[in-house]
């Protein structure tokens, strides 16, 4: 039987509209980091990198057959643990820290969520 993983396409727009948000206004991630202003164009960068990766691997989730889908929804979950890292470690604030362990931590559970639900049903 194979795997439709209506769930984790989902997802995958979800993130790939993330992606476009990103490239679109970058600063975003400046603002939600209170970043200082000479640290802003680094995090402007950072969010167009995440830009084009979320919309790649999206592409995959979205129109890939069931093999792509999975590899990008186990991706994405590895890339959301390693933004944590990244940006929990550019500051010392404890409520951008919270934040930031919120949305990025959440997104990979609820990808995870996603992804375990399509396996269940195959």
């Amino acid at each position: 039987m194979t795997i439709s993983y209506p769930a984790s396409r989902a997802m995958s727009a979800a993130t790939a509209a993330y992606g476009v948000y990103a490239l679109v206004k970058p600063s975003h991630l400046a603002d939600a980091m209170e970043a200082e202003p000479d640290d802003r164009s680094g995090f402007d960068t950072l969010a167009k990198i995440y830009g084009a990766r979320d919309l790649a691997i999206s592409a995959l989730g979205v129109f890939g057959p069931g093999s792509a889908v999975a590899w990008a929804m186990r991706t994405r979950m590895v890339g959301d643990v390693a933004d944590c890292v990244t940006l929990v470690t550019r500051t010392e604030e404890s409520k951008v820290r919270g934040k930031v362990v919120a949305v990025t931590l959440g997104w990979a559970a609820l990808n995870y969520l996603a992804y375990r639900r399509d396996r269940s049903r195959s």
